[in-house]
């Protein structure tokens, strides 16, 4: 049943006259009741999406919030690569917008900065079944929430099937040894890899730091100590070199957009992306042949022996300079309730993947067998400050692009191997201050 704006603020005023008395319903504490502030409104900056399902679904629940309750939402958009600096500037001038989706933990740069959380996540931790452990680290701090966790971005391999059985693989490699095996192969048959070695936020990320924890490397232990100058790390980056040596020409220079471009123009067979590619493929009448033929799979196994992954991670930020933190907070509880939360879920055709638990029965997760290798990112991921704590430091590394960085150079030839390896460990010490 539709929600009406009077019966929504009628709701709101009733629970705050009760608790002005001294009085508490029993249910206030299990759902808290956040009234919007006279003539608030409120700005949201967010992502540019890759599935326009996503971006529907989520302006569709919008207006169902500002018709619920009067407040309009703004809503802005930046390409991935500049929501990081956008939000720090917000955070360090105390003006911008009431809320960003921010990326991996970004929280953790200005925890100072945002809005306590916690009463609405802990409500609806309770309700849908707790939050995924990744996700809730990336947004909580010392026992408190400073973000809502919003989403998991999967991320797979993206291959063409006619390309690697023409390659010599009736099966794709489960392991780092035979990957390697087939890309060279693919090479020789003129349909080569791509993965991105530039300055890509997710992309670029989340496969720098595949390539270092499959070979057991990590940028620091569990006590924060940086530990990226090891034999493990080496192992990786030489990996990686020969990897590199089977990709299409410039994919150092590739941001977010790039694999997908190289993939739709059949430049490359095979890449790492979202669901995103599938779809864009799926809605090119003229790319029918190359939907029909792409294949998703999860990364392979690298020495290390088990699989370790990290997927580009999103919460929403509520800064404190906002005018309007009970419209906010009313708005961010609206967007996550059930209703909400399954329609953009599925309107995003797999692309995001829940921060609840009550969500993973979601019917997108089987619609589809190439959705299958993103259905338990949420659960699976890595967060990118392993082994130890996030924080500040695992923030800075991150923003600061230093494994990237690090790859980027050894592969190119830029740097020898070793050199680029304590290039990162300098650079990240620079962070993880002892």
């Amino acid at each position: 049943m539709p929600i009406k704006r009077r019966d929504f603020l009628a709701t709101s005023a009733a629970l705050a006259g009760v608790a002005g008395l001294g009085i508490r319903p029993s249910f206030a504490q299990a759902e808290p009741s956040y009234k919007p502030e006279e003539g608030a409104s409120l700005r949201l900056l967010r992502w540019t999406p890759f599935v326009k399902g996503d971006e529907d679904a989520w302006i569709a629940n919008t207006k169902k919030f500002t018709e619920a309750t009067g407040v309009e939402v703004r809503i802005d958009k930046e390409s991935w690569e500049d929501i990081r600096p956008k939000a720090a500037v917000a955070a360090n001038v105390g003006s911008g917008p009431d809320m960003v989706m921010c990326w991996f933990d970004d929280a953790h740069q200005y925890p100072d900065k945002l809005v306590d959380l916690t009463e609405l996540a802990d409500y609806l931790g309770n309700k849908y079944g707790g939050w995924y452990d990744g996700l809730k680290g990336y947004a909580s701090r010392d026992g408190q929430f400073i973000a809502m966790p919003l989403a998991a971005i999967g991320n797979a391999v993206c291959y063409r099937e006619s390309h690697m059985k023409a390659a010599g693989f009736s099966e794709f490699p489960k392991d780092t040894a035979g990957f390697l095996e087939l890309c060279k192969a693919l090479k020789a048959k003129g349909t080569p890899a791509g993965f991105p070695h530039g300055k890509a936020v997710g992309d670029g990320n989340n496969y720098a730091h595949w390539l270092l924890w499959s070979h057991g490397g990590k940028m620091v232990d569990e006590s924060g100590k940086v530990t990226i100058n090891s034999p493990e790390t080496l192992a990786a980056v030489n990996y990686a070199k020969s990897l590199y040596e089977t990709f299409i020409p410039g994919t150092e220079s590739w941001l977010d957009i790039n694999n997908n471009r190289a993939f739709l123009a059949g430049q490359v067979s095979l890449t790492a992306n979202g669901v995103s590619l599938y779809y864009a493929a799926k809605k090119d009448a003229a790319l029918a042949e190359l939907a029909a033929d792409i294949r998703t799979t999860n990364f392979p196994v690298g020495p290390v022996g088990q699989s370790v992954e990290l997927h580009q991670t999103s919460s929403i930020l509520l800064f404190k300079h906002s005018k309007y933190p009970e419209a906010a907070k009313a708005y961010l509880k609206f967007m996550m309730e059930a209703d909400q939360m399954n329609a953009w879920i599925e309107g995003s055709s797999a692309y995001c993947c829940q921060p609840l638990k009550a969500f993973a029965d979601n019917p997108v997760w089987t619609s589809d067998p190439i959705h299958a290798p993103y259905a338990r990112a949420s659960e699976t991921l890595r967060p990118n400050g392993y082994a130890g704590p996030l924080g500040y430091a695992s923030a800075g590394v991150m923003a600061d692009y230093v494994l990237v960085d690090m790859f980027a150079s050894a592969v190119t030839g830029q740097a020898t191997p070793e050199d680029a390896v304590i290039e990162a460990e300098r650079r990240a010490n620079r962070y993880y201050r002892v």
